[in-house]
């Protein structure tokens, strides 16, 4: 009997490490694939039981195909189960809308090229009817448990794809149909500009009267696509040079200065152009304490390092926690650190759902509260509660409490991060 799949493209991912503590989609496109998941699960003891599951590394090798995502996932008594979960592929008219959408502009292309899936592009792609992303109910899942919806298993193979999706948005579109190889031969095809292109364009952009191309400025053609973003901030001039420097100036900071200063630029340019930013409200000015961190984030030498401690009423030791705090989530991070707010209203009667919903009964650590700070009793691990709902991981370390990893939103999470589980 011949294998139904045997001219089918695939790709083999090795298993995945357990998860350290980071959340299973970092990416957006990882995300829609989770909220599609979470959205139609109607058990949501079995999304917990997968994310459980996939923390501890249960998923195995992952097998992706056109239509379908297979893998072997491990019980906690190491019972095997095969999962499946299925995706509806895009016909072949639903491709050929897609490529020819996606050749209309150049930074689709170079998206794809760079393994990346903005948003524009699958906002684009929808508007010609071709909905990439899963949507309510488009995730089917299969397991020989016979569960008749999402089980245990097939939920922990889904946090898993979305971690490979976080790596390769063509993981994706293998799903929807069409392998990486295939989809960019066709893209380069579509590409090659065909006789009298030239021409046309050339007559087509030959320039109109000022006047006129104000008074139809609604039917002229759309502005070419922005240039790309630099994938890292540029290097200053060096100022090592013979001429010595002026009274009071010192050349290792002022470099290290506008090294700080270009890498700020960059972050700022790359938020900008990122979908709904517009949507966003502005980020609030760093205090000249907080912008001292920030400096310091960046590794100055010795000297450096210790004028921004002075300058920020801090010791070197406190400053390396505040830039500890700072790498792990900016002005958000340092004020859990450094101010204890007591989480009031609304915020407070979801942090004390999430931790009686995060752990079995008799499971749940004994935590002692003050004000935003919940302390494991007898233990060196601590959350710490963020005005925003969120936990972030403490732990004791030479007397002091210091931030051991990001916030999450589920404190199970973040005590085992501290915990060191993770």
């Amino acid at each position: 009997m011949s294998d139904p799949y045997e001219n089918t493209p695939e790709r083999v991912f090795a298993a995945l490490p357990p998860a350290q503590g980071q959340g299973f989609a970092r990416s957006w496109w990882g995300q829609a694939w989770l909220k599609a998941l979470e959205d139609a699960t109607l058990d949501l003891k079995q999304l917990k039981t997968g994310r459980r599951l996939a923390r501890a590394g249960a998923v195995g090798a992952v097998s992706v195909r056109p239509g379908r995502v297979t893998a072997v996932v491990n019980d906690r008594d190491h019972t095997a189960h095969r999962a499946d979960v299925l995706l509806q592929e895009l016909s072949e008219e639903q491709w050929d809308r897609f490529l020819g959408m996606a050749v209309e502009r150049a930074g689709h292309i170079a998206a794809l090229l760079d393994r990346e899936m903005p948003p524009h592009l699958v906002e684009d792609a929808a508007t010609a009817g071709v909905e990439l992303l899963p949507g309510l109910g488009d995730l089917e899942a299969e397991c020989d448990c016979d569960a008749w919806d999402h089980c245990g298993h097939t939920a922990a193979l889904c946090y898993q794809v979305a971690r490979l999706l976080d790596q390769d948005p063509f993981v994706l579109l293998l799903l929807r149909g069409r392998g990486e190889r295939e989809l960019l031969d066709e893209l380069q095809l579509r590409s090659v500009p065909q006789a009298g292109t030239v021409a046309v364009r050339q007559e087509t952009y030959a320039g109109v009267d000022a006047a006129e191309a104000y008074a139809g400025g609604e039917i002229l053609p759309p502005l070419p696509e922005p240039p790309a973003v630099p994938a890292e901030p540029g290097q200053p001039p060096s100022l090592d040079t013979e001429t010595d420097p002026a009274p009071g100036v010192d050349p290792s900071a002022l470099e290290f200065l506008a090294a700080q200063a270009a890498r700020e630029a960059h972050r700022l340019l790359v938020d900008a152009l990122r979908a709904g930013h517009e949507q966003r409200p502005a980020e609030a000015g760093l205090t000249p304490a907080q912008d001292a961190v920030r400096l310091a984030s960046g590794r100055p030498e010795v000297s450096v390092a210790t004028r921004l401690a002075e300058g920020s009423g801090r010791d070197r030791e406190s400053l390396a926690l505040a830039v500890r705090s700072w790498d792990y989530g900016g002005a958000s991070a340092l004020d859990v650190l450094e101010t204890d707010r007591p989480a009031e209203g609304e915020t407070l009667a979801r942090a004390r759902a999430a931790l009686e919903s995060a752990w079995e009964e008799h499971e749940r650590p004994v935590l002692r509260a003050s004000r935003g700070r919940w302390t494991v009793v007898g233990g060196q691990t601590q959350l710490r509660l963020g005005p925003d709902g969120r936990w972030w991981p403490y732990r004791k370390e030479r007397g002091r409490w210091a931030p051991v990893g990001p916030a999450s939103q589920d404190p199970a999470t973040a005590l085992a991060l501290a915990d060191g589980r993770e």
